[in-house]
């Protein structure tokens, strides 16, 4: 309101010193004439008195304005505005409802947009998972180097189908979100077999300790969270191991002998789209997997984190119990 006042009375400010001048012409006026500037003075200063008490009443009905206009939000109609007093009113009533109706056009537009672009791309995931099945299928009648290989790119290729969908999903009005009480041993030994090939084949150890934690979740979207850590992990360890671990009370944790992160890159490789200096030499990077995961996380009331150090490895922290959630 501090600002309110300031502007207001500089509003006032022309009236003001065009009184005074008044006022000034009347005294000369006088003084010239030889006539008594108390016949000036007394009624000056009676409209002096008179015209601060309009400003002032003035003054707080336009407060009273202004902070209705403040408090109009995003969901902003024509109907929620003052009514209109003078012609400037009606004038900027109209401009806003003219505003308004753009918007209006502008965001169902842009809503349409939205929607097609997320129903051509949900169809394509949906589409591309079909040619991915049967290379999975021819590819498991044979065992060689080559096949294997190829087995492991292609599970590569289904995650970024995946990751597709999921970050369609995520935005999405309607969630298909089911949070119920799991075994998480089960969970996690699913999202570990999905990489058995690649563990063997990079010739990578793998410490799996079981949790015996029940937890409250959705299954499939942990189990997402849960490949794209592994994956990161698979990514980032050229040699050693990636270990699997319960810390007390509920805390998953994936672990990793490999490069490391940055500490500058740290603190944001949750971040949209930022993929830090091991992303720059990965040129294939997304800096999308971590992005997903925290806002997965976020929506199942888990917390994440990360601790690294360079060259030595890094922990993923998933903790399961940080937040109270309901049983459906």
């Amino acid at each position: 309101m501090k600002q309110f006042w300031k502007l207001y009375l500089r509003g006032w400010l022309p009236g003001l010193a065009l009184f005074a001048l008044c006022c000034a012409v009347f005294g000369a006026t006088f003084w010239l004439y030889g006539l008594p500037l108390g016949a000036v003075g007394y009624p000056a200063a009676v409209c002096g008195v008179l015209w601060l008490f309009f400003a002032l009443m003035r003054g707080n009905r336009d407060a009273l304005k202004y902070r209705r206009l403040c408090a109009l939000t995003e969901a902003l109609t024509p109907e929620m505005l003052p009514p209109a007093e003078t012609v400037d009113d009606a004038a900027y009533r109209r401009i806003i409802s003219l505003l308004l109706d753009a918007r209006s056009v502008q965001q169902s537009s842009a809503a349409r947009r939205y929607s097609d672009m997320v129903e051509y791309y949900t169809l394509w995931a949906h589409q591309i998972k079909t040619p991915i099945a049967s290379m999975r299928l021819t590819l498991q009648n044979e065992d060689t180097a080559l096949s294997r290989r190829l087995t492991t790119e292609l599970g590569r290729v289904e995650r970024y189908v995946e990751m597709v969908l999921a970050y369609l999903r995520l935005d999405a009005d309607a969630t298909d979100y089911v949070l119920r009480e799991y075994e998480l041993d089960p969970i996690v030994r699913a999202a570990i077999k999905k990489f058995s090939g690649e563990f063997i084949n990079r010739r990578l150890r793998l410490d799996f300790r079981p949790t015996n934690l029940r937890v409250l979740t959705d299954e499939k979207w942990l189990s997402f969270v849960l490949e794209q850590l592994l994956s990161n992990a698979l990514k980032y360890t050229p040699e050693g191991s990636v270990s699997v671990f319960l810390e007390a009370p509920a805390t998953l944790c994936v672990a990793d002998t490999g490069i490391g992160i940055a500490p500058e890159d740290l603190p944001r490789i949750f971040e949209q789209g930022y993929t830090g200096y091991n992303g720059r030499t990965d040129k294939h990077a997304s800096g999308l997997g971590l992005y997903l995961c925290r806002r997965i996380c976020k929506n199942l009331g888990h917390g994440i984190s990360a601790q690294s150090e360079p060259g030595k490895g890094t922990t993923v922290r998933l903790d399961l119990g940080r937040k109270k959630l309901s049983v459906e």
